[in-house]
């Protein structure tokens, strides 16, 4: 068997699939999604094509090595996104070709069921108690939610208190909270926001400093009890190394489609829990990226909640059961999202939808956001 196609597709809203198909007929998908830069992850497939096409679609690891070191230049958010897209595809090949799902692969299950979260309140957090109260009507007991719009460098502690409202609002309904500060908030005023809400007990805050901010992270990880969350802009074992090392996090979140996939998040999962830390994997994303994370949740003792993008605001003209011809198998019971017991990554793909948005390709990008004296906002 030899790997003879790799193809992508650019699939509503803002997603990028993989299909790899050997020379004897056998399929995989996979999903390289990098949210407002599919074109260049798309670019990056030029290169694995030249290297893959002919190769033995089994010898994954060998693979892997060769897109990572082969072409001198290593990492980053474009070239690990289609080399992830890559890789889980190639998963999804095997276990199809030998019936088996990836984490029977990878050592087998260690547990039936992962605990899920989904999003409410949009970029600019609004109407949480309505939204809250929705998830829990569709079983989430785990909400997560942007911790604020665009914030100004400095300012005072009464900006803060809508945020706890929110959190509060969000509480009242039953659920546990995840705030994303999403890199909005510079060190100055998120030192004084995360004190504020430690006595609100949430699950985590998520990206209180950008992660090019290791020094400040320390800060506020040695002046707040609440677990510090992190990693959606990590891409390798090395980038997390240093995080992991310094004591500066206490729940990782890898994205299966940013950070060189399946196995390579395994191996992250696998540093993080000598260091008694959690992962969280990051997955505002499509199903089959969503299906790669259970895979891993499968496997791996670690992992404790898992992101999933159902009904998530990004999620305009098509939503994560859009391209599946059979969503139970990413479907929440009770909160939990079931390990998948089918071959592969567990999931199966309408590939005439996924064709028919291509013909339509998306060129999704993120808001540009400016504060009142017209300087850039993070978003």
């Amino acid at each position: 068997m030899k790997i003879g196609r790799i193809e992508t597709f650019y699939v509503a809203p803002r997603w990028l699939f993989v299909r790899v198909e050997s020379d004897d007929g056998a399929v995989g998908w996979g999903e390289a999604s990098l949210e407002g830069h599919a074109e260049a992850v798309d670019g990056a497939f030029a290169a694995l094509r030249d290297r893959f096409i002919g190769h033995d679609p089994f010898a994954i690891e060998d693979i892997w090595q060769v897109a990572y070191r082969g072409g001198f230049y290593r990492g980053g958010a474009v070239l690990m996104s289609a080399l992830a897209g890559l890789e889980q595809a190639l998963w999804d090949l095997k276990g199809k070709a030998l019936d088996l799902p990836a984490w029977q692969m990878l050592g087998g299950k260690v547990r039936e069921k992962i605990r899920a979260y989904a999003w409410i309140g949009g970029d600019r957090p609004h109407e949480i108690a309505d939204a809250a109260k929705a998830r829990r009507g569709q079983g989430f007991s785990a909400v997560k939610m942007n911790a604020t719009a665009e914030l100004d460098w400095i300012g005072t502690p009464k900006l803060f208190g809508e945020v706890i409202e929110r959190v509060e609002a969000a509480q009242a309904a039953g659920m546990d909270v995840g705030l994303d500060f999403h890199g909005r908030v510079h060190r100055p005023m998120a030192k004084q926001l995360a004190k504020a809400l430690e006595p609100l007990g949430l699950l985590f805050i998520e990206e209180p400093l950008l992660s090019e901010n290791p020094e400040g992270l320390r800060q506020i990880a040695d002046m707040t009890s609440t677990p510090i969350a992190l990693g959606e802009r990590l891409y390798s074992r090395w980038d997390f190394k240093p995080f992991l090392t310094s004591g500066a996090v206490d729940i990782i979140q890898p994205d299966l489609s940013h950070a060189g996939g399946l196995l390579e998040c395994r191996k992250i999962a696998a540093m993080a829990e000598a260091f008694d830390v959690a992962v969280a994997p990051h997955c505002p994303l499509g199903p089959l990226a969503l299906a790669s994370c259970l895979q891993l949740a499968a496997c791996t003792p670690n992992v404790a909640i898992q992101e999933m993008s159902l009904g998530i605001h990004y999620n305009v003209g098509a939503d994560l059961f859009s391209y599946c011809s059979d969503k139970i198998a990413l479907t929440p019971i009770d909160g939990f999202l079931p390990i998948p017991e089918g071959p592969g990554l567990g999931v199966n793909v309408d590939e005439d939808a996924i064709r028919e948005s291509h013909k339509d390709a998306h060129r999704w990008r993120n808001p540009v956001w400016r504060l009142a004296d017209g300087s850039f906002a993070e978003w």
